[in-house]
């Protein structure tokens, strides 16, 4: 079973086109996680055009007072300021990505080998009982870059999904991905590595998704859950994606 963790920065993102305080990011996080969710992924920016450092504290305390089973998931580039915030805030699992502060959106793994000096670097920084570090990871990956990552103390990879979503209206040039991100996924689990999967995920694309990349252990999904909660609202949405996901 794969399990689900709802990433809340579109969430944030819609609320930030106003100075009001909602949509509540708090509070579509207790409908989702009520859903049944398994945990709760933000990406706190520098210049927190979507979630803001406030929120990671409000999430924080929310996750410990009311859902102590539900997992917390911080994505970001490892500079100075977001190791302090994680060792502050102490989540579950931390995905790091090799995202430049301009971009839009993550759009591209982490060169494991290239980067393993700095990879190895932080993630000793970032290493605490109880906490789990997770790799952006691109689906090409070769066997040099999961051992890279490896040796690097990392213990999961996220297979980025993007290049997948990407081929809505493509089968053929889906299908092509699919067995792409299904090869990059065994390496990992064959190396010891968990794996988990993200972006552009929907209701559409992951039963496919799930037919051919077996054994990972989480996928963050957000774009698509908040596009389908336009539809269904976020509680019988997250529903959905936890039954495909199951």
């Amino acid at each position: 079973m794969t399990l689900l963790s709802a990433n809340l920065n579109a969430v944030a993102q819609l609320r930030n086109r106003r100075d009001l305080p909602w949509p509540s990011v708090t509070g579509i996080a207790r409908v989702v996680l009520d859903a049944g969710a398994s945990g709760i992924t933000v990406h706190p920016r520098p210049d927190e055009r979507h979630i803001r450092r406030t929120d990671v504290f409000d999430l924080s305390e929310l996750l410990r007072a009311e859902y102590p089973e539900a997992e917390f998931n911080i994505e970001g580039y490892p500079s100075a300021d977001f190791v302090a915030l994680i060792n502050e805030i102490n989540p579950h699992q931390v995905t790091l990505v090799p995202d430049d502060p301009a971009q839009a959106t993550s759009d591209h793994g982490w060169d494991f080998v290239g980067q393993q000096a700095l990879l190895t670097d932080v993630i000793a920084q970032l290493k605490a009982p109880g906490r789990r570090i997770s790799l952006f990871a691109d689906p090409d990956t070769n066997q040099a870059g999961i051992a890279a990552a490896k040796a690097a103390g990392a213990d999961r990879i996220e297979l980025f999904t993007g290049p997948y979503g990407a081929c809505h209206d493509d089968p053929a040039a889906a299908d092509a991905q699919l067995a792409v991100l299904a090869v990059t996924c065994q390496k990992a689990l064959d190396a010891g590595l968990g794996v988990n999967a993200g972006h552009d995920l929907t209701l559409e694309n992951l039963p496919a998704f799930q037919a051919k990349v077996h054994g990972v252990s989480e996928a963050s999904i957000g774009h698509g859950l908040t596009a389908d909660a336009l539809l269904y609202g976020f509680a019988e949405a997250t529903r959905r994606y936890i039954a495909v996901l199951a």
